[in-house]
């Protein structure tokens, strides 16, 4: 067995990491489809806001834990330039674009083929679980080391995270959180594909500088899980790529 695992090690799987991640999310969606409908609406609504308070605290710790270092006993603040900067930039492109609007419109039209146009909150519960599972440092450093060298570990492991978040808020939102399978294949795949020929212009600034900007975003959809529509977050979202050019010029 020892043998075969090595041999299968062996093997260039660049991009397997971004297909685990998808199927583990649709199996979280189904669990969570088949142990919602034994919940009361009450349940449904707690549930959500338990969510968005575990998202939000994972934003604010991504967020600090690259803003602040300490040397020497001095607490040292960095980024936070970087960080005002990139989101004003980046919100002024994607509000041009209206990225945001254009992802709604596509959860209609998946909510049209799925057959699923009774059901109400099928959009809001396709963009609110596109945007938690792939906005984050894990889901951009994931797939630029899955396309790098082959390591799919990290992705390996927000697939587990991913499976409860969804299992978690299909439960409560309903089965539209099942395809955001779909934007984590097509942002994950695509960065993958990038890594693979731009291997040598991320550098560990440009990295850190997109998990700072992508942390603030996560807190961003955690505050609308408790109150919706708060943040256009797929707005926000060109905020990451002006952070990664802001680092080549710091």
């Amino acid at each position: 067995m020892l043998k075969c695992y090595n041999a299968f090690r062996g093997i260039d799987m660049r991009g397997l990491g971004t297909l685990i991640n998808m199927a583990a999310i649709v199996a979280g969606g189904i669990l969570g489809l088949l142990f919602g409908s034994l919940l009361k609406e009450r349940f449904r609504e707690s549930l959500i806001k338990a969510n968005g308070v575990a998202v939000i605290f994972l934003g604010i710790s991504g967020t600090l834990g690259k803003m602040i270092s300490v040397a020497g006993g001095t607490v040292t603040m960095n980024g936070s330039m970087m960080m005002v900067g990139s989101l004003a930039a980046g919100v002024v492109i994607g509000e041009f674009i209206n990225l945001e609007d254009r992802l709604e419109q596509f959860g209609e039209w998946l909510k049209m083929k799925s057959g699923s146009s009774s059901d109400a909150s099928f959009v809001n519960a396709f963009v609110t679980a596109s945007l938690t599972v792939c906005i984050g440092a894990m889901a951009i450093v994931g797939a630029i080391q899955d396309g790098m060298s082959g390591d799919y570990t990290t992705l390996a492991v927000k697939a587990i995270l991913d499976f409860l978040i969804i299992m978690v808020m299909s439960a409560s939102m309903g089965k539209g959180c099942i395809f955001s399978a779909i934007p984590v294949g097509i942002l994950q795949g695509s960065v993958t594909l990038l890594a693979v020929m731009l291997s040598s212009v991320m550098t560990a600034e440009a990295i850190d500088a997109l998990s700072l900007v992508g942390n603030v975003l996560i807190f961003c959809v955690g505050v609308n899980l408790i109150r919706p529509k708060t943040f256009r977050v797929a707005n926000m979202l060109p905020a990451v790529i002006v952070a990664v050019i802001w680092s080549f010029f710091a």
